[in-house]
């Protein structure tokens, strides 16, 4: 297994960690810098000696910026490089032990989870093939039936793998007889099945309903009742009724459940456990909101210091218990961000300070920045209405001068309103466009659109002039 994590980012140099985070992030190239630097720091941790490996730990990042200038993105990409689990919690969900709430080890609990998806995910891959081939037979014995006490041809298969010195074989059925007429019929219903001839055809199967789960009630951070409700809730028997689908819809629903058959779930938690602890990201947003930004205030600041010192453990290094067994976060990398407009990185109390040695501030977008955010990224929000009109059979452009206009009015209203971000941009394009995405299809018929700068000043210049109006609208 750690062959295979060294292997995933072994081509994952910073710099083309940077120019694969350019092509959906805009700026903030100091923050990519970093997170570029820590990522390909594991893979120069387990290219170590056995001896230094388990000294060298993760330099954790707290990243300082306003809202909407790519914080998270850049976290959510570089996990999506990595191939890691990556998990984004919010601190101001946490309340200290003893408080109603969600406790901080919980992170890591869904961190795992997250490892098990992954895996199990690729997993689904691998026996992709042989899942098809058993679900095949599945349908096929839905269609036509093997003869009572004949062998299925899933059985023969699964028979055929067995020693190929064995002298056992498999009975020929004679010429003509009902047996050989069924085997027949059989083949050329499996062709059929193969070029998709019956796909459309309904047929009825016994399905599995999904489990009911057994609640337990018990102290928070109790992982053990996890295990206990689990174990309880696989001892009630599975509920099956019968349903109606096409042949299309039951091939699926047998590849599914092949492929859970064909997985071992023993290798995959193993696999998901060591690449947890190994290549593990979480991203804790709003640490500011726990900062003891307000000291001379009484209240909840026990509680905001209370998550800080419950967080430090599991940031230092620690083990925590999952169903899965135990996850030790000593090489997890921590990613903590906030805007920190009213506390600053100062009022975390010293202990957590210091385990976030990499300080990034990220800058407030500029008039270029939303420009370029709507021009350069490869998932820029401009391409996705594009594509959603083109659904339609609309072809939608954007004139230079029309993204231009867009950028300049983002940014003026950030400035006089409230300061989001790019998420600015989400607001007034779904205004611009808001007349066309109504009238498509039924009030118009026009194939072709182009938004030039005059559109958006009509659609936005009397918003604009009316401040108060803009505080609601944009």
């Amino acid at each position: 297994m750690e062959k295979a994590l060294q292997q995933e980012i072994t081509d994952l140099t910073p710099q083309k960690i940077v120019e694969e985070l350019d092509k959906y992030i805009v700026g903030q190239h100091e923050a990519k810098r970093s997170v570029a630097i820590a990522l390909r720091n594991r893979w120069r941790r387990m290219n170590t000696a056995l001896d230094i490996r388990k000294e060298i730990i993760p330099n954790n990042i707290l990243m300082i910026g306003a809202t909407g200038v790519g914080k998270t993105e850049i976290a959510r990409r570089l996990a999506g490089l990595a191939n890691a689990p990556f998990i984004k919690v919010e601190a101001s969900k946490f309340t200290e032990v003893g408080y109603v709430g969600r406790d901080v080890e919980s992170m890591v609990r869904d961190l795992v989870e997250q490892g098990i998806n992954l895996v199990k995910a690729e997993r689904k891959i691998q026996v992709a093939e042989k899942a098809k081939e058993n679900a095949l037979e599945q349908v096929l014995d839905l269609l036509i039936p093997p003869l009572s006490g004949s062998q299925s041809s899933l059985h023969k298969n699964d028979f055929d793998l067995e020693d190929e010195n064995s002298t056992k074989q498999s009975p020929v059925p004679a010429p003509g007889s009902e047996e050989e007429l069924n085997l027949r019929t059989r083949e050329k219903f499996r062709e059929k099945l193969k070029n998709g001839e019956l796909d459309n055809r309904i047929v009825e199967l016994e399905v599995n309903l999904p489990s009911t789960s057994v609640q337990i009630m018990g102290p928070a951070g109790m992982e053990g009742m996890d295990g206990l409700q689990e174990m309880l809730s696989g001892m009630v028997p599975k509920k099956k009724k019968m349903r109606k689908m096409s042949v299309a819809e039951a091939r699926e629903y047998f590849t599914e459940e092949e492929a859970q058959k064909l997985i071992d779930m023993d290798a995959v938690t193993r696999d998901a456990l060591e690449r947890t602890q190994e290549t593990g990201i979480i991203f804790i947003d709003e640490i500011d909101k726990v900062a003891n930004g307000n000291s001379g205030k009484s209240g909840p600041d026990v509680s905001r210091e209370g998550v800080q010192r419950d967080l430090l453990p599991i940031v230092e290094g620690s083990t925590v218990n999952t169903k899965y067994g135990a996850v030790k976060t000593d090489h997890v990398l921590f990613i903590a961000a906030g805007a920190f407009h009213v506390s600053k990185p100062s009022d975390l109390i010293p202990e957590l300070q210091g385990r976030f040695p990499i300080r990034v501030e990220l800058n407030s977008l500029t008039e270029d920045d939303f420009f370029r955010i709507l021009d350069q990224p490869q998932n820029a929000l401009t391409r996705q209405y594009e594509e959603m009109l083109r659904s339609e059979g609309v072809e939608l452009k954007f004139t230079e001068a029309a993204l231009r206009k867009i950028a300049t009015i983002a940014f003026q209203v950030n400035n006089e309103v409230e300061n989001i971000g790019a998420r600015r941009l989400h607001t007034i394009l779904s205004t611009v466009l808001n007349e066309i995405l109504f009238d498509i299809p039924d009030r118009t018929d026009r194939k072709e659109f182009e938004i030039t700068d005059a559109y958006v000043e009509e659609r936005l210049g009397t918003i604009l002039k009316k401040k108060d109006l803009s505080r609601y609208i944009l």
